[in-house]
């Protein structure tokens, strides 16, 4: 009976784990998207009304807000999350970040996040919560705050994956009952074992599916909207490019000439300097110096416009100075500004500048040489003549420890193969004298 017992709570085990694996095999759904269509600023939601769907408006309390957003226009019936990203400019900063988030608690939601920096660029991101039926009223009120520079609007429908997960969490909660249930009949200690520890996994499951179904019920419940406030003048740039062209004859009202330019040295030519306003705020108090051209801020032709007014966004001003170049060279014109805000006042720590380059060949006209071309060539060649000697007698003295130790060596070699030669001849022995006599010659 109890080996049967056991055979019997083994079968109901692997029964469970069968059905519990099958259930775990399907996966999270890909989140659909719900599509957002661009509609007319002064189209909104019903406002007769809350409909079936609860995304119906109603008239009551008007925020204000006049700023053109996309409708959106979510099908009944889905779960919907919906997201919104949004950059506004302004004036005010901190100013503007208050409004906001008055806004946003008159339409019952909450701030979320948030994060802000001041000078020298006053920025400040805000991340706010309302209830999906307030979605679209806060983004056509936040987006009134200032200037609305960009705006990103999402919705994903995730009924699929809140429909699985659910049914996920109803098999999870029978197979932990049924395990409870073996668990409270097993009286073996091994099978006690196994069953505990496949209900500890089978919790864990349901504990983990039960966590991702809360967290798609939260972003459902509530829409999310990030807020970008920056400042309307906080992105001050300019551009600057420097031409030329022939002759001194009409004070720069050539200009702008050529990039670059070759021409006979002491021949006129105008250099034109172009300053346009690239950015967003306004720029006054120009500085413009060149230090190869040796020339400062009142040493410019001004052509167009006020070295000492403001320069609005998108004008230009036009510089010119008269140059005679003996020799190429290449300018470095920089141009120093500080932006100003809309009454006037300077912008601190802001200043701008940008530096333009423009090359300017000058060759020698030619015709017959002159004294002073023949006194020129005598004395570079003169320069090269005394530079090959002083080169040559700089090479000799770095050789001379070299020349030295090479002459000693040469020496006593020479001076041990004489010593050599003569100690050869030394080792000879003399002829005997008989042998000697007989070399004689007789008289016969």
């Amino acid at each position: 009976m109890r080996r049967a017992k056991h055979v019997w709570l083994f079968t109901a085990l692997l029964l469970v784990l069968a059905a519990c694996g099958s259930s775990d095999t399907s996966g999270d759904g890909p989140a659909n998207t719900v599509s957002v269509s661009e509609a007319p600023a002064d189209q909104g939601f019903d406002s007769g009304g809350a409909g079936e769907d609860g995304f119906a408006r109603d008239a009551d309390s008007p925020l204000p807000g006049t700023a053109p957003t996309a409708q959106v226009t979510p099908p009944p019936g889905r779960d919907i999350i919906f997201t919104a990203q949004m950059t506004v400019a302004v004036n005010d900063v901190a100013r503007a970040t208050d409004e906001a988030t008055r806004i946003i608690d008159d339409l019952g939601g909450f701030v979320f996040g948030q994060n802000t920096t001041g000078l020298p660029e006053p920025r400040s991101v805000l991340v706010f919560k309302v209830q999906p039926r307030d979605f679209q009223r806060a983004l056509d009120a936040l987006g009134a705050v200032g200037e609305l520079r960009d705006q990103q609007i999402s919705a994903d429908d995730v009924t699929e994956r809140v429909v699985d997960l659910e049914s996920r969490i109803t098999t999870a909660e029978a197979s932990v009952t049924r395990l409870r249930e073996l668990i409270a009949e097993a009286g073996d200690v091994e099978i006690l074992a196994a069953l505990e520890s496949q209900l500890l996994e089978r919790e864990t499951q349901l504990e983990l599916l039960r966590g991702q179904l809360r967290t798609l019920e939260d972003a459902v419940s509530l829409a999310t909207i990030t807020m970008v406030i920056v400042e309307n003048l906080s992105r001050p740039s300019l551009q600057v490019a420097a031409t030329s062209y022939f002759g001194h004859e009409d004070q720069g009202q050539s200009c702008p000439g050529d990039p670059g330019i070759t021409v006979d040295e002491g021949e006129p030519i105008t250099v034109c300097v172009e300053i346009v306003n690239t950015g967003d705020t306004p720029l006054t108090d120009f500085t413009v110096t060149d230090t190869v051209l040796e020339l400062q801020t009142a040493d410019w032709i001004v052509v167009f416009g006020d070295v000492q007014g403001t320069l609005e966004r998108g004008q230009s001003l036009i510089l010119a100075a008269e140059i005679s170049p003996e020799r190429r060279f290449r300018t470095q014109t920089r141009v120093a500004s500080s932006p100003v805000n809309e009454e006037g006042t300077v912008l601190e720590a802001r200043a701008v500048s940008q530096v333009a380059s423009l090359q300017v060949v000058a060759v020698d006209p030619g015709g017959l040489p002159g004294f002073d071309d023949g006194l020129s060539s005598g004395t570079e060649l003169l320069q090269i003549i005394w530079g090959t000697v002083v080169l040559s007698a700089g090479f000799l003295v770095g050789l001379a420890p070299l020349l030295l130790v090479v002459g000693v060596v040469i020496w006593w070699l020479r001076r041990r193969r004489i010593q050599e030669q003569l100690a050869a001849e030394a080792a000879v022995p003399p002829l005997p004298e008989a042998d000697a006599a007989d070399d004689e010659p007789t008289d016969t």
